[in-house]
This record gives C-alpha cells, structure tokens and sequence, in this order.
C-alpha cells in the first residue's frame, strides 16, 4: 500500500484527528496512532501534527502512510439494526415538524426510548434509517428526551451538521420550552429553582431515580411559571431548563410539591387525580426549541400536544392558544 492524500470534505470538517482517523480505519489503535504522529509519518498540509485531538478543516490534506489491513478490518461486528416496520416508518415520516439540508426535526411520541438499553429493544436510534429520505447519511442523534415524554427532538442530517449542533447544546446556546400538568398550583406561581440533583438507586430493582443533593448534587436550575389553574387542583406549567440534568423538570416539579400528571415515579400518587378522567400517561411535552442552526441563523421549532395532553388541556379547562409564542420572553 502506498501512501495517501485525503482530502478533508465538508461532512468530516470539524472533527478531531483521532475520530477521523478511527471512523476511516476501525482496526487502529490509539497507540499507533500517537506512534505515527510522533514519527511525522501523519501530516496536515504537509506540517506535522503532535496533537491527537488537532481539528480538522475542510479542504486540507492529510497524509496518510501505508495503513496495512489490519487498520482496516472492523475489530467488532455490529449488530444489525431491527427491521423498522411499515406503521413505525410511515409514523415517523409524519412526525417531520421540520426539514433541511442539514437538519431534521420530529415530534417524538410519548413511549418511544430514543435509545436501547436493558430490556428496551423498539427504540427511535434503530429506526434512524427510515428518514434518511433524500440525504446521503442515516440521521444522527444530539440530545435525547425521555421515554415518556413527548415533542421536538433535533436530529443531525450530516457529520458536519452533527458536531455543530451538539457543541451549541453543550455550550448552552439552545433554547428548549416545556410545557407540563402537574397536580396543584406552584407557590410562588412563577420563579426560578436552583437546587443541585444527584443520581440514586431506591428500592431492590435498583431504580434510579434523581434527588435533590445540596452536598454532593450537580448545578441544575429550572425557570418556570404557571399559565393557567383549575382551582387548587392542577395547573399548566411551561418550564425551561437552563441545565440538562437527568429527570431534572420532573424532580424540581416535585421538589415544589406539584408532581408532573402520570409521573409515578416521582410523584407516586400524587400525581394521580383521583376520580377524573384524565390518561394516567406522562404530562410532560418538549414543546418548542431554537438553536443556531449548522446552516445560518435561528431555526425555531413549534410541537403540538400529543393526543392525551390536548384531551387533558379540554377536560381542564386550559386553552392552547393562550401560549402561542414560548420565545417571547428572556431567560431570568
């Protein structure tokens, strides 16, 4: 084998020299990697790289010496993804609130896990495939929202797109408006909760559930306010988390005593109403996003209620219309 020039293209800008080189060949180690750089038999632009983590740009060149077939051949079979069947894709494809070159938005239903894990084999990740549509590359996954919980998730149409978006979420430079049934009135009606949550297992299937730990906790705070009440019973909360800790709406909506509707997990009965009619689902809906999009400017995205929240919202009293622009405000 001889050595090569590979140009960066767009899809592969951005990312780091190791990731490139792993994706490109899976059998190499990290340790031949380093080797190589140290050696300068890998260069950029014809300049030598020490750094493993150095970010590629779009249009260099990087030389690459004789990789041999080890580096090529795949350490591990994957697993084939399961078969998405014709009801999930022809859901999924209705779900698209939005579409680009770049980006793709869905309104994920409540009961679908973005991901498998233990004992969860119908997930959203294995069925990625269904909406590549007229892009080249299957869809990426850059932030997730619980099982239960339904509304916009963004997914990434390219690599490019994909690293660009996954660094505005982690550098905060999203927006994401929740809206929420809970069981009562929050007092005060609106403010912000700061209060630190940590991860702990209760009882003996070792389930895990967030807490409130001001010792050991990590930074979570959640600005809210109440839209409208029916009586002292329930209330329609729009939430908006200025962190992304796990579970953190439902444990700070508990923590002010107003556990989110069908959330037994955290609210245990509480966050039943007893003698009404309402789905003893989830009430929990990411309703609205904006982030940078990788294309330019601001893209903004509006879910509608899933089936169980409007019935809710009717049987209440509640009327959606009273919250048409969740982006009007500031954060506080």
């Amino acid at each position: 084998m001889a050595v090569e020039l590979v140009t960066i293209t767009p899809d592969d800008a951005d990312q780091r020299l190791d990731r490139w080189f792993k994706r490109r060949y899976p059998g190499i180690t990290q340790g031949r990697l380093q080797k190589m750089l140290r050696s300068g038999d890998v260069r950029i632009d014809g300049k030598r790289i020490k750094e493993a983590g150095t970010r590629l740009a779009e249009g260099q060149q990087v030389r690459v010496p004789p990789m041999g077939e080890g580096a090529t051949r795949k350490t591990k079979q994957s697993k084939p993804l399961e078969k998405t069947s014709a009801k999930d894709e022809k859901e999924l494809i209705d779900s698209i609130l939005y579409k680009d070159a770049h980006v793709l938005v869905i309104s994920k239903p409540a009961g679908l896990a973005v991901q498998g894990g233990s004992g969860t084999t119908h997930h959203l990740d294995a069925m990625l495939d269904c909406l590549k549509l007229d892009a080249l590359e299957r869809p990426r996954l850059v932030h997730r929202l619980d099982k239960d919980t339904s509304g916009v998730l963004v997914l990434a149409r390219t690599r490019k797109a994909a690293t660009t978006l996954s660094r505005s979420f982690q550098t905060k430079d999203v927006r994401k408006i929740y809206w929420a049934a809970v069981a009562g009135v929050p007092t005060p009606p609106k403010g912000k909760i700061d209060m630190p949550l940590s991860k702990k297992s209760k009882g003996a299937g070792g389930n895990e559930k967030v807490w409130v730990d001001e010792f050991e906790g990590k930074h979570a705070v959640t600005v809210y306010r109440t839209i409208e009440s029916a009586g002292k019973r329930a209330a329609w909360v729009e939430m908006e988390p200025i962190t992304g800790r796990t579970h953190q709406l439902r444990a700070h909506m508990l923590l002010l005593g107003t556990p989110i509707l069908g959330d037994g997990k955290y609210g245990g009965q509480d966050a039943f109403l007893s003698g009404s009619e309402i789905a003893k689902k989830m009430h929990l809906h990411a309703r609205a996003i904006r982030f940078p999009n990788p294309g330019g400017g601001l893209t903004e995205v509006i879910a509608p209620l899933p089936q169980h929240m409007v019935e809710t919202w009717k049987y209440l009293g509640f009327y959606e219309h009273v919250a048409d622009d969740p982006f009007s405000g500031d954060v506080e």
